[in-house]
C-alpha cells in the first residue's frame, strides 16, 4: 500500500525515538491521501496512531515545509530633518558628534524627561535613584 520509507530514528536520552523531519513529512503526506488508513499506516511503520495523526495535522498546517525567505535590499537614503533643533552643546570630540533628543523614563510612578544631551554620569545617577525609589515602593 505504501512504499518503503526509511525508519531510521535516533533515540533520545529518555529512550523515545526522534524521527527525522523527512520521515515525518513523508508519512504525513501518505496519511493525507484519500482512502489511506492512518491506523494501518502507523502499524506498518511501528508508530502510535495518535502520533501519525499529530504529524498529519502539522503537515496540513504547513509546519513541515521549509521556511521561505524573501529578498531584502538595504537602501541608504540621506534625509534632512525639517525644523531641526539647534544643538545646545558642542561636541567635545569630533569622533562622537552631539545628538540632541529626548529621553523619557518611567519607573513605577516616577517619570523623568530629559531633553538635549545629558551628561552620562548625571544620567547614570538619575537612573540609579529612580531604580532605588521604585524598589523601595515594592
Amino acid at each position: 500500500m505504501s512504499p518503503e520509507i526509511a525508519t531510521a530514528a535516533r533515540r533520545t536520552r529518555k529512550g523515545t525515538p526522534n524521527h527525522p523531519i523527512e520521515f515525518r513529512r513523508e508519512l504525513a503526506k501518505l496519511a493525507c491521501e484519500p482512502g489511506v488508513s492512518v491506523a494501518r499506516l502507523a502499524l506498518e511503520h511501528g508508530l502510535n496512531t495518535n502520533l501519525l495523526f499529530k504529524w498529519r495535522r502539522a503537515y496540513q498546517a504547513g509546519q513541515y515545509e521549509p521556511p521561505t525567505l524573501l529578498p531584502v535590499e538595504v537602501v541608504h537614503e540621506d534625509r534632512t530633518i525639517e525644523n531641526a533643533a539647534v544643538l545646545p552643546a558642542q561636541s567635545q570630540s569630533k569622533a562622537h558628534p552631539v545628538v540632541a533628543g529626548v529621553i523619557e523614563v518611567s519607573i513605577g510612578v516616577a517619570r523623568v524627561r530629559i531633553e538635549g544631551t545629558p551628561d552620562p554620569a548625571t544620567l547614570r545617577v538619575v537612573l540609579r535613584t529612580l531604580r532605588a525609589a521604585a524598589e523601595a515602593e515594592t
